[in-house]
């Protein structure tokens, strides 16, 4: 669990002027940001560091990073300690010079009417410009898959307690969902309960790797719906949200392949562990084989925990596989047959 302190006044903006010059995830910043259409050697994780200390000058490699730093959000700057903090700086709201527009939704094949095709191919993973665990950017590629377009709900997971005789959430009312929720993501659920539940549809957890690419599209957004940051395009902490909301409940914040709450509402566990990026050289005592990555932000304000702006389609959670609270969910993903 990610820990910090709230800072106040002439200490805070000290704070952050220390942070922006000796964070960590500085040491990736030189590459600028990476385009999709690039597919040179710079980009290869054994070369990141050196691409990274300056000492690619290949054309080749200048031309494929735009140079400049790539401006995140006004929400957030890196920790020199290596952890994260949320400034929520409200009043301003700025776009990424240069972002490249939106993908189009393509035309979908499905598995079924509730998932969402996602061919194989490479995508831009990560990020250079927050926290040292979600660097460097760099691409990554994975198989065809199918993913749900919603995170699964309460009245799924009824179904499922009711064929398995599973406990259902302790939460639950004598094991009934709570008066009007059945379409909200269902919550205090394990990684253990997730994976389960997914077997049992005949699916599966996916991978860090295949829900970053299902949020953000090839072309590697920040948040599913574009470049620049959005109040009112997913349930977040930022507009005062009490806690989760219908899934489907913000059509304008599907990412390019359609997926509904990829960013807030709940996290949602994936089968990864929590382990660096190839090519990040930053040690973390966190990283292991004994904590699973959630995705995607929630509608809770977790500055406590250090999380910082959860709505960036590469910010990275951890925790052990048992834990349960009331911003943890999931959906599911299915392998395309050969």
């Amino acid at each position: 669990m990610r820990v910090n302190c709230r800072y106040k006044s002439v200490y805070f903006f000290a704070f952050i002027l220390a942070c922006f010059f000796c964070s960590p995830a500085m040491a990736f910043e030189k590459l600028g940001p990476l385009r999709k259409d690039c597919q040179t050697t710079c980009h290869q994780a054994e070369h990141i560091l050196k691409a990274k200390n300056d000492k690619f000058t290949q054309a080749e490699c200048k031309a494929c990073h735009t140079g400049g730093k790539n401006i995140l959000s006004p929400f957030s700057t890196p920790n020199p300690a290596g952890g994260k903090n949320s400034l929520l700086l409200k009043s301003i709201i700025q776009a990424v010079p240069g972002s490249p527009p939106k993908e189009p939704a393509p035309k979908q094949k499905k598995a079924s009417s509730s998932m969402a095709f996602i061919p194989a191919g490479e995508f831009i993973m990560g990020s250079n410009e927050r926290w040292d665990d979600e660097a460097p950017e760099h691409m990554s590629s994975t198989g065809a898959f199918y993913i749900d377009l919603n995170e699964v709900t309460n009245a799924d997971y009824k179904k499922f307690t009711n064929s398995s005789e599973k406990i259902t959430p302790h939460h639950w009312p004598e094991g009934n969902i709570p008066k009007d929720k059945e379409n909200h993501p269902v919550v205090y659920v394990s990684w253990f309960d997730a994976s389960e539940y997914c077997a049992w549809a005949g699916k599966r957890l996916p991978t860090e790797q295949e829900w970053e690419k299902a949020a953000r599209g090839e072309v590697g957004l920040i948040y599913p719906w574009g470049n620049e940051w959005s109040l009112d395009k997913s349930n977040n902490p930022y507009k005062h949200s009490t806690g989760t909301e219908p899934v489907g409940s913000y059509p304008d914040g599907r990412s390019p392949y359609g997926l509904y709450d990829i960013s807030g509402n709940v996290w949602e566990w994936v089968d990864s562990y929590y382990l660096p990026h190839p090519g990040n050289p930053v040690t973390r005592a966190e990283y292991g084989k004994d904590k699973r990555v959630l995705k995607g932000g929630s509608w809770f304000d977790c500055l406590s925990y250090g999380c910082g702006l959860s709505a960036p389609t590469f910010n990275r959670s951890f925790f052990t596989p048992e834990v349960k609270n009331n911003s943890f969910g999931f959906r599911c993903a299915k392998t395309k047959d050969p």
